[in-house]
């Protein structure tokens, strides 16, 4: 019993299975019989027993302990590499190896690599790769089964390559046991534990580090699954932001449309426009109409060209809105809502489209007012003067008359001179390839100019004006016009298309043409005889005269320009001379039959009849 008792007492302070033999070898020293010797032997082993149960179960608790730490690692799961690196740790610990390491597969690369390491010394082992297949790691990898090794060197059951094994060397390892880390069928890992001596591990060893790889396993899942929520979360919140702004962006271009429309009806202008615009989406806003003509504020040079008609586009921190053919929206500001420009630009050319019929159907009014002026201003004078007072003409204030010649588009001049009108409160009418205006002043000249200038300046080509006034009675129109007329024909047969002229400007020849003047009869008088002369023979009396004063009085040139004889010249300046009469090459003479040629030229320049815009 006392040797029952003492086994008791080395079991309750955990002796070492070499103090179970201190009760035998007393009982023997003592002179104890062989019955008590074997009945100490028997308790010894039963002893033992205990012990090793009790030590089983300390170790099982101490591995449960170390899996519910994981637990509830996993359960409070903030940073994956502080879980993966206390897994790998306390594999360490409850395996009691030299080393613990965790490598994780390469979808991209399709090998495995070192993730974690605790106890690590080597460099080159940290950073180790292995293939699919290669080292004992990649041999669990392959299989998805464990494998341990007590001489890694010696163990020929899996491929050695030169790089693994150096790494191994490095580290100093010898016994290795790995585990696979399996999400479902598939692979994302392997567990290592590894000690530098020679050493068997036994099942339970395995199972436990099968364990710590399952909680590792489910970490890194959770960690994936988590990572993926945290992207969805924060895709989701920049979604619902970005719908925000947009939300925010509608409603404030909503806004501003609104305001804009509403200046529109409370017969607001471009101007308004504009500063709704810059108020709301601030910077400085330039509106060109379709010419590029600056309606509100300035561009630079070459804005334009940039602009892309029914589109808005960035250069930089200028916005260009075109709301082709109308007009084009610039605003200069870094950061601007697209939405309100376009809208602004669309509110603008629906302004000017309104505007511009307005203006077309006034200067329908207009027009058939100055036809009615120039072809029967003498059948009611007073019916043509209430009408001009309805449209805001006072037709007893001095007007001038401009007739302006062109080549360019009829419908541009046409609205052109519509415009003109309607802003100075004048007439207009469209007649061809000619516009007729009807405006206040009293210098038919600067109207001319300013007239022809403009003109051109719309159309793209050359116009050539001729003004006549100023006038104070609507019978005094028709002559006028027809005196504006010639004067325009006059600036054209002069060779100075796209100027612009009253009589006044045109010197000697503005005498001659101006109303009253009988030009046909200098005419005849300077050249009659010669005129009928050819148009009884058909000969070329006439345009050889011409060409002669044209070359200087020289008959050589004279018959080369005309492509003729010199002595063909010198018979037809002798038919002059006898039709015209001594002196005819005197200065004085001479200067009175060039004009008369220049003037019959004139003369004969064909008109164009008057049609309403």
């Amino acid at each position: 019993m006392d040797g029952s008792l003492a086994f008791l007492d080395l079991l309750a302070r955990e002796a070492s299975a070499v103090e179970f033999e201190g009760p035998i070898l007393k009982a023997r020293a003592e002179g104890a019989s062989p019955q008590v010797l074997e009945e100490l032997e028997e308790a010894k082993l039963r002893a033992l027993k205990v012990r090793a149960l009790l030590r089983r179960r300390a170790r099982r608790e101490a591995e449960l302990s170390a899996l519910y730490d994981t637990a509830g690692d996993l359960a409070g799961l903030r940073d994956l590499d502080a879980v993966l690196e206390a897994i790998v740790h306390r594999a360490r610990q409850l395996l009691g190896t030299d080393t613990a390491y965790m490598t994780l597969h390469d979808p991209d690369r399709g090998d495995t690599y070192m993730r974690v390491t605790d106890g690590s010394i080597s460099a080159a082992f940290r950073v180790l790769r292995l293939a699919m297949g290669a080292g004992l790691g990649g041999l669990v990898a392959q299989t998805a089964t464990p494998y341990s090794t007590a001489d890694y060197f010696a163990d020929a059951r899996f491929r050695h390559t030169a790089e693994i094994d150096h790494a191994v060397k490095e580290e100093g390892l010898v016994a290795i046991l790995g585990v696979p880390l399996r999400l479902g069928r598939r692979v994302i890992g392997v567990l290592m534990a590894a000690n530098r001596s020679a050493r068997p591990f036994a099942q339970e060893e395995v199972s436990l580090l099968a364990s710590l790889a399952a909680h590792a396993a489910v970490a890194i899942d959770n960690a994936r699954l988590l990572q993926e929520t945290r992207n969805a979360l924060d895709e989701l919140s920049h979604a619902h932001r970005i719908a925000r702004e947009h939300s925010d962006a509608v409603e404030r271009a909503a806004l501003a449309h609104d305001r804009m429309t509403g200046l529109v009806l409370r017969g607001g202008g471009i101007e308004d426009v504009a500063a709704v615009v810059t108020e709301v989406l601030g910077g400085t806003l330039a509106v060109l109409d379709e010419t590029g003509r600056p309606l509100v504020g300035e561009v630079e040079d070459g804005v334009l060209e940039q602009a892309v008609p029914g589109r808005t586009v960035r250069r930089g921190n200028l916005m260009i809105s075109a709301s082709a053919p109308l007009c084009t929206l610039v605003l200069r500001s870094d950061d601007a809502d697209e939405r309100i420009l376009e809208r602004a630009a669309l509110v603008c050319a629906l302004l000017l489209l309104f505007r511009r019929s307005v203006a077309e159907a006034e200067g329908r009014v207009r027009g058939e007012l100055l036809d009615d002026l120039i072809s029967r201003a003498a059948d009611d004078p007073r019916g043509l003067t209430d009408r001009a007072r309805r449209l805001g003409v006072d037709l007893s204030a001095p007007h001038v008359l401009v007739v302006a010649r062109h080549e360019g588009q009829r419908e541009r001049a046409a609205f052109w001179a519509s415009s003109h009108a309607a802003i100075s409160r004048g007439l207009a009418a469209a007649r061809g390839q000619e516009v007729v205006l009807l405006v206040p002043g009293s210098d038919p000249g600067a109207a001319a100019q300013r007239v022809a200038s403009e003109l051109s300046a719309s159309l793209g080509s050359a116009a050539t004006a001729g003004a006549s006034g100023p006038i104070t009675e609507p019978t005094h129109v028709p002559r006028a016009h027809r005196e504006a007329l010639r004067c325009a024909e006059s600036l054209m047969a002069l060779g100075r298309a796209g100027d612009g002229a009253s009589a006044a400007e045109l010197g000697f020849v503005g005498l001659l043409i101006g109303e009253g003047r009988d030009v046909g009869a200098f005419v005849s008088a300077a050249l009659g005889p010669v005129i009928d002369y050819d148009e009884r023979r058909g000969t070329a009396l006439l345009s050889t005269l011409a060409a002669y004063f044209a070359q200087g009085g020289s008959p050589s040139r004279t018959a080369e320009v005309m492509h003729i004889h010199v002595n063909t010249v010198t018979q037809r300046l002798d038919r002059v001379g006898r039709l015209l009469g001594d002196g005819w090459q005197e200065p004085e003479r001479a200067l009175e039959i060039q004009l008369a040629l220049r003037l019959r030229h004139i003369s004969t320049a064909g008109t164009v009849g008057p049609t309403p815009i």
